[in-house]
């Protein structure tokens, strides 16, 4: 069972990566920096060179930034490895360190995250940022629940 949860949770992460570089490389090879193209209503894509955390959090924070990263991973990967027997708990691991590692490697190459996607009145974002906000949700969810049934006993 061991090795079929991190299989799966891998699984996720390489999906994840390949899915966010992909949609980046994309980006910056068709968008220009800066600039705007509406694809639907309320909806454009940009490319916009982030510094900080995910839309834009601690732009700039270059140290306070991988601590951050560094210490919200390291509680992830604790959880993890002392919750291989909590169903579902391979897939926001996945979903998070896929997230985390794409948004690491745009700031290795480049200095920066690649963020892409623009909404009225919120910050551009990217794969790697949608995937950790699901993953947030996701293992919100599987911490509450114990074995196909919610904390307070109830089915759901």
């Amino acid at each position: 069972m061991r090795a079929g949860v991190l299989v799966k949770a891998g699984l996720v992460l390489v999906v994840v990566v390949a899915l966010d570089q992909l949609t980046k490389a994309l980006v910056r090879g068709g968008i220009e920096v800066g600039e705007e193209d509406s694809v639907l209503p309320a909806i454009s894509l940009v490319h916009v060179r982030n510094t900080g955390v995910a839309f834009g959090a601690f732009s700039g924070g270059g140290l306070v930034v991988v601590a951050l990263v560094a210490a919200a991973l390291a509680g992830l990967l604790y959880y993890f490895f002392t919750h291989l027997d909590k169903r579902l708990v391979w897939l926001p691991t996945g979903m998070l360190l896929g997230g985390s590692i794409g948004n690491i490697i745009d700031r290795a190459r480049d200095g920066a995250v690649t963020d892409f996607v623009k909404l009225p009145a919120w910050p551009a974002f990217n794969v790697a940022d949608i995937s950790i906000t699901l993953g947030v949700l996701v293992l919100l969810w599987v911490i509450e629940r114990q074995d196909g049934h919610a904390v307070d006993g109830r089915t759901g």
